[in-house]
Order: C-alpha cells, then sequence, then structure tokens
C-alpha cells in the first residue's frame, strides 16, 4: 500500500498551484457609508503544463479567486506580478489562456502599469469584477527564475507537478464504447502524458454528482457495483469467464490510481474543489481493498436517446420550465430569463456565482456551470428584471427554491443580466458531415434543402432531403459554406413606441408615386385611378435596438447597395422588416415591407459611441447598444390597409424576416400587437416581444375575442 498523504487542503493550494475551478462570481459588495479596509490580495500561478516559474495569474479578491484578462497586457505588469509572486522580475508573459482557462471571475482588465506600482491593484484597470473578456484570453506571466531575498510565500511546485484539471468518463461494456454521449465509466483524471484512476474507497453519490456535472449531466444514478467486482474478479481468474473481463480490468498492472479519499459536498463544479489526497510514491498496491471508481449519469433530455414519444415528451416537459437561456453561441449558455406573472423576465447579476448558475444549469439539464456571466456577457433583455442577489446553496432543483431580492427599478438595469455558461456531454458533432471554405476537394453531395430551426445540435437533426437529392451532380458549384463567430447582433422592436405612434392616414395618390415604385403600397393600387383618390395607411414609428454582442450590418457590402433615384437613398438590404395584418387564426389581409434604406446609429445608450450613420454614403448598420428610429412620417413606413374591413386584428412585425443576417437569436424578431378598426380609426395596443410572454398568455392573445367597445382596459 502506498503512503497516504497527511497534507491539510490549504497545504495543497500552494503545492498544487495549479487548480482548475475555484469559486463562484459573485459581484464585490458595495462600501457603506464607512470605509472598510482594502481586501488582501494573494496570488498564484496555475496551469499545465507549466514550470515553477511560470503559469497563468490568478488573483485573490474579497473571497474569492479570479483571473486577469489579457487585453492591453504588457511586460510592466508581469513585472508587477512577479514581484507579488516573490520573483525579481519578469522575463515575459502569455496570451490567450496560454496555460488553460481558469475558472470564476475575470477580476481585472485593461490592466496598464508602469512597471514599478507596489502593487497590481495601484495600476489602471477597468475596475475589479469589470471585463468583457472570457476565459480564452486569461494572461499569464514568465518570472525570471530568480527569488527575491526573505519572500516566504515561494510558490513552489513538487517536481511531479500533482494536479487536478481533466476528467474523463472511460466506458467499460464494449458496447457503450460506441455510444455518445458516455453516461457511465471509470472516473480516470489526467497524470502526465496519460491517464489515472481514482481509488472508489469511501466514495459516495456526493462525488457522482460532481462528476457527472463536470461531464454536462444533471444528476447521478446508482452504479451495479456488483457487476464492476464480477468484472475484477473475472479479469484476475484467467480463462474463467472471458466475456466478462473487460480491458481495463484483464492486466492489473495498467492501472495507475493517482487519487485516493476524495469528499465532495455535491455542490462543487469541478473535482478539483473537492478535498482529497494523492498517492505517493508506487502505486502498484494503492487501492487493495477496492477497485477504480465508476460513475453513472442521468443525461438532459436534450441528449437522451429514445423513441419519438418518449422525445415529445421530454420537450413538453421543457416547455414547462420557468427557466430559459437566450442569446447564446451554443447550447448550455446564454442569458438567463426567468417565468413570473406569465412574462418572461432576466436576472440581475448581483451576488451571482458558479452555485446559482450551476442550479440553473441542472435544472435546464445540463450540467454544472462553467462560468457564471455577469455584466450582460450575452446580450441584454428586455422587460422586467424578475430577481436580484439570487444566492442558491447548489442543492436546489430550480432557481425559484434559492433565496432572492425582489427587484427595484433603481437597483439593476439590463446591462447587469446575469447568464452562464453550462458543462454539456460530448456528442462528437464535430467529427460529421460539415465542410468550410474551399469546396475544391469535395466529391460528392450528402445534404440539400437543409432547413433548420436554430436548436438542433446537428445538421442531420434538421429537416432536409434525405437521399434524393436536388445537386447530386452538380459538382461544388452549389456547395454550402459557413463563417462561424462567438458573438453576434440581436436586434428587437420598442413594442410600446409602436403601440403609442400608431395612427389612420388617407395619402392622396399623387403624393405616392416613390412608395409605389418600392412596391409599398398592397397590390390593388395598381387598379386605382391615378393620381386621384387616395390609400388609407396605418403608420407606426419602429424604433430598433440591438441588444446583442456584435454590430449589426448589412448582408451586402457597399459596392453592391442599390440606388433608388425616386427617394434619392441606396438600399442596403431589400427587405429589412415584415409589416402584417392578420386575422385572430393567422390569415394574412394586409401586408407591407420596409427596405432598409439607412440602417444608422439614431441615438445611443450612454457611453456607447455612434458608430454608423448614413450621410455622405457612410457605411451602415447598428452598434450594439444604439437604436435605429424609422419615424412614422417617412415613405413606406406603414401598412396599407385600403381594403382592410372594420374588425379585430393581429398587427405584427418582423425584424430581418428573410434571416439574411446572422443574430444570435431569431425568436424575439417578432412583435405583435391586438388592434380594432371599425372603418374610421384604429386602436392598437397589447404590444409584445414574440417570445415575451408564457405559452398560455401568448395562446390567451392569439385567442383574443376582439373589443366589444372602444374602451382598451
Amino acid at each position: 500500500m502506498g503512503h497516504h498523504s497527511t497534507w491539510t487542503w490549504q497545504e495543497l493550494l500552494v503545492l498544487l498551484g495549479v487548480l482548475w475551478l475555484w469559486g463562484g462570481s459573485a459581484q464585490p459588495t458595495p462600501l457603506g457609508p464607512t470605509r472598510s479596509p482594502a481586501p488582501q490580495l494573494k496570488f498564484r500561478l496555475a496551469g499545465y503544463p507549466r514550470k515553477h516559474n511560470e503559469g497563468r495569474v490568478e488573483v485573490f479578491y474579497n473571497d474569492e479567486w479570479g483571473t486577469i484578462c489579457d487585453d492591453d497586457f504588457t511586460l510592466a505588469n508581469a513585472h508587477v506580478l512577479c514581484r507579488h509572486l516573490g520573483f525579481v522580475a519578469a522575463t515575459g508573459w502569455a496570451h490567450s489562456a496560454k496555460y488553460g482557462k481558469g475558472v470564476g471571475r475575470i477580476w481585472l482588465d485593461n490592466v496598464n502599469c508602469a512597471g514599478g506600482e507596489k502593487s497590481i491593484g495601484d495600476c489602471k484597470h477597468r475596475g475589479w469584477g469589470n471585463s468583457d473578456c472570457s476565459h480564452e484570453e486569461d494572461a499569464g506571466v514568465i518570472c525570471k527564475d530568480e527569488r527575491i531575498p526573505g519572500f516566504k510565500d515561494s510558490n513552489v511546485i513538487e517536481t511531479e507537478q500533482s494536479h487536478v484539471e481533466e476528467v474523463r468518463l472511460r466506458p467499460v461494456v464494449s458496447g457503450a464504447r460506441r455510444r455518445l454521449p458516455v453516461t457511465e465509466g471509470i472516473v480516470e483524471v489526467r497524470y502526465k502524458d496519460g491517464w489515472a484512476q481514482i481509488c472508489d474507497e469511501g466514495w459516495d453519490t456526493k462525488n457522482s454528482r460532481v462528476i457527472c456535472g463536470m461531464m454536462g449531466f444533471p444528476a447521478e444514478k446508482k452504479v451495479n457495483r456488483n457487476f464492476y467486482k464480477r468484472l475484477k474478479r473475472a479479469a484476475r481468474t484467467k480463462g474463467q469467464s472471458p466475456r466478462l473481463g473487460s480491458r481495463l480490468f484483464a492486466e492489473r498492472q495498467q492501472l495507475n490510481y493517482r487519487l485516493h479519499s476524495v469528499s465532495c459536498t455535491g455542490t462543487e463544479v469541478h473535482l478539483s474543489m473537492c478535498t482529497f489526497q494523492f498517492y505517493q510514491g508506487n502505486t502498484s498496491t494503492a487501492c487493495g481493498a477496492g477497485m477504480p471508481a465508476v460513475v453513472s449519469c442521468l443525461p438532459g433530455p436534450l441528449f437522451t436517446s429514445g423513441s419519438t414519444h418518449k422525445k415529445k415528451q421530454r420537450q413538453q416537459q421543457q416547455g414547462q420550465l420557468r427557466i430559459r437561456l437566450k442569446g447564446g453561441a451554443k447550447a448550455g449558455e446564454g442569458r438567463v430569463e426567468v417565468l413570473k406573472s406569465s412574462e418572461w423576465g432576466t436576472v440581475c447579476d448581483d451576488r451571482w456565482n458558479l452555485l446559482s448558475a450551476s442550479v440553473v444549469c441542472r435544472e435546464l439539464g445540463f450540467g454544472s456551470a462553467k462560468e457564471a456571466l455577469t455584466g450582460a456577457r450575452m446580450g441584454q433583455g428586455t422587460g422586467p428584471i424578475h430577481l436580484n442577489e439570487v444566492q442558491c446553496l447548489g442543492t436546489e432543483k430550480s432557481l425559484w427554491s434559492c433565496p432572492f431580492k425582489n427587484i427595484t427599478q433603481e437597483d439593476c438595469k439590463h446591462t447587469e443580466d446575469a447568464a452562464v455558461r453550462c458543462n454539456i456531454p460530448y456528442m462528437g458533432y464535430e467529427n460529421l458531415e460539415t465542410w468550410y471554405w474551399d469546396a475544391s476537394n469535395v466529391t460528392e453531395m450528402v445534404l440539400s434543402g437543409v432547413k433548420c430551426a436554430g436548436h438542433e445540435m446537428s445538421l442531420s437533426h434538421c429537416q432536409h432531403h434525405g437521399s434524393s437529392l436536388n445537386c447530386r451532380n452538380t459538382g461544388t458549384r452549389f456547395a454550402a459554406g459557413v463563417i462561424c463567430s462567438e458573438t453576434a447582433s440581436d436586434l428587437l422592436l420598442h413594442a410600446p413606441l409602436v403601440q403609442e405612434t400608431a395612427y389612420i392616414e388617407d395619402r392622396p395618390l399623387h403624393m405616392l408615386y416613390c412608395a409605389a415604385e418600392e412596391n409599398c403600397l398592397s397590390s390593388s393600387a395598381r387598379l386605382a385611378n391615378w393620381p386621384y383618390g387616395h390609400r388609407r395607411l396605418l403608420r407606426f414609428s419602429s424604433q430598433i435596438h440591438n441588444n446583442g454582442r456584435a454590430d449589426f450590418r448589412p448582408k451586402a457590402g457597399r459596392h453592391s447597395w442599390v440606388w433608388h433615384e425616386c427617394h434619392r437613398h441606396y438600399h442596403s438590404m431589400d427587405i429589412f422588416t415584415h409589416y402584417d395584418i392578420l386575422t385572430p387564426n393567422g390569415t394574412k389581409v394586409a401586408e407591407g415591407h420596409k427596405a432598409s434604406f439607412c440602417l444608422e446609429d439614431t441615438e445611443c445608450e450612454e457611453d456607447v459611441a455612434k458608430r454608423y450613420e448614413c450621410a455622405n454614403f457612410g457605411e451602415q448598420g447598428i452598434t450594439v447598444g444604439c437604436w435605429d428610429l424609422y419615424r412614422h412620417d417617412i415613405d413606406c413606413q406603414w401598412i396599407d390597409i385600403t381594403d382592410v374591413k372594420p374588425g379585430n386584428y393581429i398587427l405584427q412585425v418582423v425584424i430581418n424576416p428573410n434571416f439574411e443576417v446572422a443574430e444570435s437569436d431569431f425568436t424575439n424578431n417578432a412583435m405583435k400587437c391586438n388592434c380594432k378598426y371599425d372603418g374610421h380609426r384604429i386602436w392598437v395596443h397589447s404590444c409584445h416581444i414574440g417570445d415575451a410572454l408564457s405559452e398560455e398568455a401568448s395562446k390567451r392573445f392569439e385567442q383574443y375575442p376582439g373589443q366589444l367597445n372602444n374602451q382598451i382596459s
């Protein structure tokens, strides 16, 4: 039996120096009237592989470990940090998470040191906890291997470089090896250039819960331990039960135990946050009375194989959830939105941390949280902010079970919307059928007619032509391609303004020649007695906000914009919005459209600068945090309702209807209002973004019986 270490966890922090995940992302508590002493700063080097004098810089501030972003990082910054760590100076620095991605808060961004500062806190920076970075931008330093005389915290690393950063589940049963995701197997940790096992002596369900969360699963289930014991016995008895003999157990000497005495509380987001001990020296006789730790996990609805009927049931269950993620680029990430009083709203990021984020992730069928994001990192939401100062213990089944404070208007803004990145199972989708850019080496087409809703995990999950390809023998001329991005714009209409500005105008035909040329009138206008008579127009203003994480730019460059002589302007997109009048059952009775003759920043939020202006053939677009206003009194900002009979209708406005420009969320591109038209006047009310209401409230809206009088409640 190998010698068991008696190190305390505090000692391991120094010896490991590489712990990958550390506690939450709570925001610093604002200072009260009395000035409290500055929080004590601690520093450490982390990551792998590395030497003792280099690594990812991690800072302990406000009782939490976090990282530093590499934006504007310089050698002068590295000098200050290396002195913090007990080295005389820096010889270099590293960007883009060279030593691996950290977790938790990114404490500092845009750090600018002169080089002589005594503390990194004395350097210029954006403020503690104020960052627009991800952990892919974690900064590292390379310090000169010379210690400051008398410096006590030496940050010494054992030559073995003990660490627990990468963990996997290795399937044992041969059939399970071919199925993804892997839900059951031996728990293994990365060690040097290979993998090592964990002794299961004292292993419990809380440990399993942590491992399952890391693997992207919301919960653990009981393992048939007797089955694995039989495998172990069969492997020891040569020639008996050959089918039971697993490859992993076949040769005892292949086992390489690394950890033992693992003890988790069940709320940790990574194994490295649990207490455990390392085997030291010769481990050939380690874990004599035990066996490798085995874990079995329950996959979430998105990752469960089964019949179509069961999948529909799971989707219905998902639809009943009072929580969702919006604005993320991938499955398992996004802005956290919760349903309250039949209306979706956001969560304020005050005290937002990994424990609360993990409750969200598991509730949605994912694993534990990789990151608890603050500062609207997944874009700003709209509507109410329902929750503030959420403080989960990590054991709750739902975010609604956690303590929180009700919001007041002064507490938070949508610039503080909380978001998450969750662990999701490995599905191997990167090995499927997708080509990028040059298609000259493509020999055959495998898909055509692909039509995705946007939430699918793979192209094979989308509608397509199946085996009857439309372009089988066309060569590479029609090969599809993509440009991928981690960020995108997110347009949405300011619904209250439509409701406030809607009115009817009878406009003479002699004033509508340009509008007719741009197809802004209904088809019956062609039969009118021009230039006599008029058309009845429903006019309203459109204020279109970009709440995403990237600017909205027209699909076409300036060289291909179309000049319209009559209106004397360029169109950067032929159809930017659709305007429709629908009956309650969805039948279209009138329609209009708006070409993007001028996409520009009309106004912006505080501290956001305008970038786009149409004057003098300028660049067109909408900056993040800005909005473009199409006033009710400009041409084509209307629906021609000349042929519409009196009645109750739905007014619908859809932005970017043909999906010509990428957005992080298309479900909020439609706005709907109830309206009553009596043949002379129109009443518009209950305007809302398409996905702002619960399913029940949306059904009530669609089934609205209409106004019995002209009083709008």
